[in-house]
């Protein structure tokens, strides 16, 4: 087990000596004719000032000129988030939701903000009961309360320095312009194309002349620009409430059906009320300690920063760490999961993730893999040294078989030393498959986030206003008070292993940044078979075999993105080398 401790991070970007932690000053919105700066499409990028990783060369081009221009980590991230909307429309975008994890190095506290989409009030317990599963994601009940733009508003309004209206300039501009369409977003067009056709709406803009853009070709959106520009200027109450809600509401209830399609494509229960009562939320991260350092994560209504810390805390109290254990430890942290995570009161959060239900959890951990499905464990406070397994088998927690990467996330830290981890999503590739006629944005498909049921005692159960439950799992750690790392991934529940795995990679395996990216992934989700990648089959699939895993091929897992410390100021941006097509890492300045 590798033990090496990191260099320390620095709170705030030293210039001669002094700290600068006064706040920035704030930023013009880029004049519409100064052209971008050239800048190559890079994985790994070292530097100073400020560093980018997001999946996206636009996207990261966009958090660059404004942190150069004087806007801080918060400014940045929510340009960039809006740049996705464009150029990774099937991923993220304005009727989609995400959550926030922010290290603010003025205060030197991690705050969070959930900006995930809620249920119409309509909607109850039964309401996704006997529907298949692909039938309800395309569809208007699927669609969720949109949260991304009152989480902007309110990012922006407690944490930046720029007004919603400067910080989608940038997306506007891309948006006007248009982006090369490279062999990503050709597949994810290709991928949706037999349901996009199904929408008016839809396959005008995504499939035009009745097939998807080519490679190489620009792919311009003037419509969302123009939606853009009008939600900068009257603001988020516009879609809460106002005319682009009407309009959303208008499509989730009557979907824009091509005639003669012969998709069953239900009506959603969405109403102009519910967005009115949507508010974006701040609060309170999870937070555990893992030799030494503290890992912040995104509490309830997702389940990444319990899943991910419960695991850790796992692994801290066994004596060697390696693949099986990591396999093992999130095994046990799905069985949890499922059982008592959820937008539901009386969440066992501190006992989650408290040492002594950890330690006891990982008696069960043993040299060959557990029976399946693990049970989940009893987090009430009385922990024995080392149980026998209690309770009967529970019902498997993963989703579908194999999850893509739907979602997107990015990391943006600024010359202060603010930090910002932004999981952002529509929920399935191409979300609900249906375009807002004249808007240029899909709806989202959270509410297939749900458990369909039926599903007594399940804390995901749908219901009136509630969020589901999220895999979503942004992610902070400071060493000694100072940020170390930050990291999150897409890909629905395999995020919550991606990250772990990272994690395991970087302080277990001895990798580096880069290469606990790069490394081959494995998910196990209490599922009888654990998903991996080929290159981690060929790398350790016989070895544990031997030991009682069993596999199924997942060709890709995640597409994580993550900034480090170096120390000294210097900061190191990961973005995935080959999967999702590759990302892009920016910094700054390449030197003082």
């Amino acid at each position: 087990m590798i033990t090496r401790r990191f260099a320390a991070p620095l709170a705030a970007v030293l210039t001669g000596g002094s700290v600068l932690l006064a706040p920035p000053p704030a930023v013009a919105a880029p004049p519409a004719d100064k052209p971008a700066e050239k800048v190559d499409k890079t994985p790994v990028a070292e530097g100073y000032g400020g560093a980018i990783s997001t999946v996206d060369l636009d996207a990261s081009r966009t958090a660059l000129q404004v942190l150069r221009r004087g806007g801080n980590a918060m400014d940045a991230a929510i340009a960039a988030a809006a740049t996705l909307g464009v150029t990774e429309p099937y991923s993220a975008g304005l009727a989609g939701g995400g959550f926030i994890v922010y290290y603010d190095a003025r205060r030197g506290r991690v705050y969070t903000i959930d900006g995930r989409e809620t249920a119409p009030r309509a909607m109850t317990p039964a309401s996704l009961e006997g529907i298949p599963f692909e039938e309800a994601v395309t569809s208007g009940l699927s669609a969720g309360v949109p949260g991304s733009v009152a989480q902007w508003e309110l990012a922006l309004r407690r944490f930046g320095t720029i007004s919603l209206r400067q910080a989608l300039q940038p997306a506007i501009e891309v948006a006007s312009k248009g982006f090369t369409v490279d062999q990503t977003f050709y597949d994810q067009t290709a991928a949706n194309a037999a349901r996009f056709k199904d929408f008016t709406s839809t396959a005008a803009l995504f499939l035009p002349g009745g097939a998807p853009p080519a490679v190489g070709s620009t792919f311009r959106n003037p419509e969302l620009a123009e939606t853009y520009r009008k939600l900068g200027r009257y603001g988020g109450r516009w879609l809460y409430g106002g005319g682009l809600g009407t309009e959303i509401v208008q499509t989730v209830k009557n979907p824009p059906v091509t005639p003669g399609s012969t998709r069953n494509v239900r009506p959603g229960l969405m109403e102009l009320s519910d967005l009115r009562a949507y508010r974006a939320l701040e609060r309170p991260p999870t937070r555990i300690s893992y030799k030494g350092m503290d890992v912040y994560g995104m509490a309830p209504p997702s389940s990444g920063g319990s899943t991910v810390g419960e695991a850790l805390n796992i692994l801290e109290a066994l004596p060697d760490v390696g693949v099986h254990e990591y396999l093992e430890a999130s095994r046990l942290s799905f069985a949890d999961r499922g059982k008592y995570v959820g937008d539901v009161p009386g969440v066992p959060l501190r006992e989650l993730l408290s040492d002594g239900f950890a330690k006891e959890r990982a008696c069960l951990i043993g040299e060959r893999a557990m029976a399946h499905p693990a049970p989940a464990g009893e987090p009430d406070g009385d922990y024995s040294p080392c149980p026998a397994p209690a309770g009967g088998a529970q019902p498997e927690t993963a989703g579908p078989a194999q999850e893509g990467p739907e979602t997107t996330h990015l990391v943006v830290t600024d010359r202060w030393g603010n930090v910002v981890a932004y999981n952002i999503t529509i929920e399935s590739t191409g979300g609900n498959g249906i375009v807002v006629p004249g808007r240029g944005f899909l709806l989202n498909n959270e509410l297939t986030d749900f458990t369909f049921g039926p599903a007594p005692g399940d804390p995901n159960l749908p219901g009136p206003g509630k969020r589901p439950r999220s895999s979503m799992a942004p992610t902070i750690v400071l060493d000694d008070g100072r940020p170390l790392l930050a990291l999150g991934s897409p890909g629905g529940s395999t995020i919550i292993t991606t990250v772990l795995q990272i994690l395991v990679n970087r302080w277990e395996l001895g990798m580096s940044l880069p290469e606990a990216l790069a490394a081959p992934r494995a998910t196990q989700r209490n599922t009888a078979q654990t998903q991996a990648e080929q290159g981690f089959l060929d790398r350790y699939g016989a070895e544990l075999t031997a030991r009682g895993h069993s596999f199924a091929l997942n060709p890709e897992i995640g597409a994580a993105t993550a900034v480090e410390f170096l120390g000294k100021g210097r900061l190191q941006a990961v973005a995935e080398p080959s999967r999702r097509g590759g990302g892009s890492a920016l910094v700054v300045s390449p030197a003082r």
